[in-house]
């Protein structure tokens, strides 16, 4: 497909007469792939967390975007992202979760890499009892590694390696959400689970965005944390989403309470925030427990998210952390049929993108006008090389 037939310009202008994405980009295979390179691999993309690997030596297989890539917490205690290819002829080296006690060895022809990536071993290279040859320079051979950052406890990649670093890109997030910035600790099994949504991923941003549709689509919540409590959060071209003034703390039965962050300000007694930090990771704050959904898109109109709790202490009341665990569950699970029904009407030819409210709608018109803006860079890239 030319994708230049996407127009784009509807999607850029100002949020009162701007239309959102063309159906196109939900729907269609060759602008998912387009996406794919210029929204994706071009920017941090999330993947998934550091507690996947919480010990040296873990190493976790995980496909991303139909590339296998291998999550390694080396020997130093680092996390590092791989593609998961041996260098020899492409075999893929770990097929399941493991704990690396020596070597990654390729089950095919037994070379070996480091925890760190460096080939170590290459047996019969050069002929039965020969281990090496003039002619493979183990130096050269090191596994792919893909540049990664962890923030929050999500493990970010930048598989082009052309973004700018993460410290940078999302400075002013960083900035803004210092005081979080201490010890995560994952409430453990409990504390994680995984929707698979038969829509778009950029469906479950757009949703996660905004508060508008509180009042119909979660009612529990609305009952205390009311559309007027709630404030737009707005980064252009770095992240946007929504804050509410009336937190309310997870209570047990005890009036037990999970232990706050230490040396919070004061705005974060009552307050909390959700930001989806562009493209694919959704994260929320709170006094008490922080959250991220990284979102892995497995085709246009599917999508897996994968959910993780994290605390302030290593030891959390276990019923207080399941009950949490429940509670946001439970409004995920209210999201679903939205963005599952906002899937198959994005198939109705006649759609134009749809409109914004400008007054309820900014931090999703800003996601919308992020990612027309990586596309037409994408687009213009090619002629600017010629």
């Amino acid at each position: 497909m030319d994708h230049s037939t996407t127009d784009l310009s509807n999607v850029r202008r100002p949020i009162e007469t701007a239309n959102g994405l063309p159906n196109g980009h939900y729907i269609d295979a060759g602008i998912f792939d387009e996406e794919k390179q210029a929204v994706l691999f071009d920017n941090w993309a999330g993947l998934a967390v550091a507690a996947d690997v919480p010990e040296i030596g873990d190493a976790v297989p995980v496909t991303f975007l139909n590339m296998p890539l291998l999550i390694v917490r080396d020997k130093q205690g680092h996390v590092r992202v791989f593609q998961n290819t041996c260098r020899h002829r492409g075999m893929i080296l770990v097929e399941e979760p493991r704990k690396i006690e020596g070597a990654i060895r390729c089950p095919y022809h037994s070379w070996c890499y480091s925890t760190d990536g460096r080939l170590v071993s290459t047996p019969h290279v050069g002929g039965p009892g020969q281990n090496t040859h003039d002619g493979i320079d183990r130096a050269l051979l090191g596994l792919i590694e893909i540049r990664s950052h962890i923030w929050m406890d999500v493990i970010f990649i930048n598989v082009s390696g052309t973004a700018p670093a993460f410290e940078d890109a999302h400075a002013d997030l960083l900035a803004r959400w210092s005081e979080f910035d201490k010890p995560l600790y994952h409430g453990g099994a409990g504390s994680s689970f995984q929707l698979e949504v038969n829509c778009n991923w950029k469906l479950a941003v757009e949703n996660y965005c905004e508060s508008y549709h509180l009042p119909w689509v979660h009612p529990g919540l609305n009952s205390y944390s009311r559309l007027e409590d709630h404030y737009h959060i707005e980064a252009q071209g770095r992240f946007s989403g929504q804050g509410t003034l009336v937190y309310r703390q997870l209570t047990g039965e005890n009036g037990k309470t999970f232990p706050d962050f230490e040396n919070l300000s004061d705005k974060w007694d009552t307050a909390a925030e959700y930001i989806t930090v562009y493209p694919n990771v959704l994260l929320g704050v709170h006094r008490d427990h922080t959250f991220a959904i990284v979102l892995v898109p497995e085709g246009p109109e599917k999508t897996v998210e994968n959910i993780h709790l994290y605390y302030s202490a290593a030891q959390t009341d276990p019923d207080l952390r399941a009950r949490n665990t429940e509670q946001w569950k439970q409004v995920f699970a209210e999201d679903v049929f939205v963005v599952e029904g906002m899937q198959r009407g994005r198939h109705g030819p006649s759609f134009d993108g749809g409109r914004f409210s400008p007054a309820m709608d900014g931090p999703t018109h800003m996601f919308h006008d992020w990612v027309a803006s990586q596309l037409e860079r994408h687009r213009a890239a090619p002629q600017a090389a010629e």
